[in-house]
């Protein structure tokens, strides 16, 4: 029987095809996955980024808005109470005689300073 020289033949051929075609469909496959990771990792980090950026802002919110309720507090703290309504307690006490003449210009005299 003789031999063929010089090559592997039909059979070592397809052989070597196939494992060339493997070896390059499992690295097409690794370098897809690789990419896939990269983009997905991406997307993570911008979401995340996003998402502190959109907190921060919330929180600047609410800080505003707590300055402004305690504004309003110490507004509304320091605001002397009415003066009017003050006053006409005063007459009405003295009207019902609860009150003196010199007592009740003592205590107008005290709510007007």
């Amino acid at each position: 029987m003789m031999r063929r020289r010089g090559g592997a033949g039909i059979v070592g051929t397809m052989a070597r095809t196939a494992v060339i075609a493997g070896t390059a469909t499992a690295v097409s496959n690794k370098v897809t996955q690789r990419q896939y990771n990269k983009s997905a990792q991406q997307q993570q980090a911008q979401m995340a980024d996003e998402a502190s950026f959109s907190n921060q802002q919330e929180i600047a919110q609410m800080e505003a808005q707590m300055q402004a309720m305690q504004a309003q507090q110490a507004q509304a703290a320091a605001t002397p109470p009415d003066l009017t309504a003050k006053l006409q307690q005063l007459a009405e006490l003295k009207a019902s005689g609860v009150l003196s003449e010199e007592e009740f210009a003592a205590a107008k005299a005290k709510l007007l300073s």
